[in-house]
Parts: structure tokens; C-alpha cells; sequence
């Protein structure tokens, strides 16, 4: 054998040593991505009870709005007859009401006004002469 003969032979097995030491990571790769693709097909194959509860949901959120617009269209329905009603309330009877308060009131003020003037004539006339009553 000669000199070049060893050095081919030392060149082709360091070639198939660099070929082995390249083919370990290539294969942990190529596992990887047989996990990965393993992992995806799961979580599509799982997604679709999660879509369909999600498409449940929003079915029964849409009926549950459908419901409080039901109800928020019967409030303003309320609100209106009610401001229609204190309208009424306040054309036929509230201004009789205001005269007949303030009548009230009127009258209660001047009898307690009369009250408080008869009482202010008879305790001038009664004031010094009190029975019991000393000066020191």
C-alpha cells in the first residue's frame, strides 16, 4: 500500500465519521418534527368539542340578548306610558293640587300668626302680675 492509498482510506472513513455525526442530529430532527406533527393532529382533533361548546355558547348568549332587548323594548314602553301619565297628572290635577296646597298653607300660617298675636296681647296683661312670682 502505498502513502496515497492510506491517505484515500484515512479520507473515506473520516468522510463516513462526518457522515454519521450529521445523521444523529438529522434524525433527532426528523423525530421532532414526527412529535410536532403528532402534537398538531391532536390539537386539531381536540378542537372541535372546544369550537362546538364555543358555537353553543354564543348560540345561547344571542337568545339570552334576543330576551333583554325584549325586556329593555317593554321598559321604554313603560317609561313612556309613565311620562304620559305624570303629564296627564300634572294638566288635570296638578295645578288644583298647587292652589289647594298653597290655600293650605296659607290659611295654617295666618292661624298660627293670630294664635301667636293672641297669646303675645294676653301675656302682656298677665306678665308682672303671676302668682308666686318674687323680685329680689
Amino acid at each position: 500500500m502505498s502513502a496515497g492509498q492510506i491517505a484515500a482510506l484515512i479520507a473515506a472513513g473520516a468522510f463516513v465519521l462526518l457522515v454519521i455525526l450529521l445523521a444523529i442530529p438529522l434524525i433527532k430532527l426528523g423525530r421532532t418534527l414526527d412529535e410536532a406533527t403528532v402534537a398538531i393532529r391532536k390539537a386539531h382533533e381536540n378542537s372541535d368539542p372546544i369550537l362546538i361548546g364555543a358555537n353553543d355558547t354564543i348560540t345561547h348568549v344571542n337568545t339570552q340578548l334576543e330576551r333583554v332587548d325584549g325586556i329593555t323594548a317593554n321598559a321604554q314602553a313603560v317609561t313612556g306610558n309613565v311620562s304620559a301619565l305624570s303629564s296627564v297628572f300634572t294638566a288635570t290635577l296638578g295645578s288644583p293640587l298647587v292652589k289647594t296646597a298653597a290655600f293650605s298653607y296659607g290659611v295654617s300660617k295666618a292661624i298660627r300668626a293670630r294664635r301667636k298675636a293672641k297669646e303675645n296681647a294676653e301675656g302682656r296683661h298677665t306678665r308682672g302680675g303671676r302668682k308666686g312670682s318674687s323680685k329680689s
